[in-house]
C-alpha cells in the first residue's frame, strides 16, 4: 500500500507541477489559485477512478489492446518525461485564461494525468480490493494537493525577492532529481511489459 503511495506521488510529482503553474501562481490570487488546483485535483481523481475501475474492460473489451502494450507505450512516455526533467528541466507550460475552469482541465490533462498514472490506477487494480484502492488514490491527490498548498504558503512567507529565486532553483533540482525516479519506473514498465508479452516472466 505504501509503495503504490509512493509510486503515484512520484509520478505526480507536486515540485514539478508546482514550477509548472508559475505563470499562473503570478496572476492568480492565493485563493483563486487553490480553488483551480483542488478542481484539477477531483477531475484528476475522477479520471484514475475510472481507470482503476473499468481500465481493463476498455482496453480488452472495447478496444481490444492488451494492456501490456500500453503498459510499454505508457513506460516510454514516462521515460521521455523524465529525460527532459533531468537533461533540461522542465519550464512552465501552462498560461493563464479567462475561464478557470478550463484551466483546472488544462492542469488536469495532461499535467495531473497521464499515461503514467492511468497505467498505475490500473496495476492498482489488480494489486489491490476497490475499497484499498479508492483509498490510496484519494490519499495520493490529498497529498498531493496539500504539497502544492504548502510549496505556495512557504514561497509567499518570504520577503524578499533573492530567496523567491533561491527557492525556485532549489525546486527546480528537486525537479531532474526526480526524474530518475520516474525514469526507473518507465524503464520497469517497459520491461514488465515485454516480459509478460513473451511469457519471459
Amino acid at each position: 500500500m505504501v509503495l503504490s503511495i509512493v509510486e503515484f506521488i512520484v509520478m505526480l510529482n507536486p515540485f514539478a507541477l508546482f514550477l509548472y503553474l508559475e505563470p499562473i501562481r503570478k496572476d492568480l490570487k492565493h485563493r483563486e489559485f487553490m480553488t483551480v488546483i483542488f478542481k484539477a485535483t477531483l477531475i484528476s481523481l475522477t479520471v484514475c477512478l475510472l481507470f482503476f475501475y473499468s481500465g481493463e474492460f476498455i482496453f480488452k473489451s472495447i478496444f481490444q489492446i492488451e494492456f501490456d502494450s500500453f503498459r510499454i507505450f505508457g513506460g516510454i512516455i514516462i521515460f521521455s518525461y523524465a529525460y527532459f526533467f533531468i537533461i533540461k528541466g522542465q519550464k512552465a507550460l501552462i498560461m493563464i485564461k479567462e475561464n478557470l475552469d478550463d484551466l483546472a482541465s488544462e492542469i488536469a490533462l495532461p499535467f495531473m494525468v497521464g499515461a503514467g498514472t492511468i497505467s498505475l490506477s490500473i496495476l492498482l487494480s489488480q494489486k489491490q480490493t476497490p475499497m484499498v484502492g479508492t483509498g490510496i488514490l484519494a490519499i495520493v491527490f490529498l497529498i498531493n494537493f496539500l504539497s502544492i498548498f504548502f510549496l505556495k504558503k512557504l514561497r509567499d512567507s518570504f520577503d524578499r525577492r533573492k530567496f523567491k529565486t533561491a527557492f525556485d532553483k532549489n525546486m527546480e533540482v528537486l525537479l531532474r532529481l526526480n526524474g530518475f525516479f520516474i525514469g526507473a519506473i518507465g524503464i520497469n514498465m517497459v520491461l514488465t511489459g515485454i516480459k509478460n508479452m513473451f511469457g519471459l516472466g
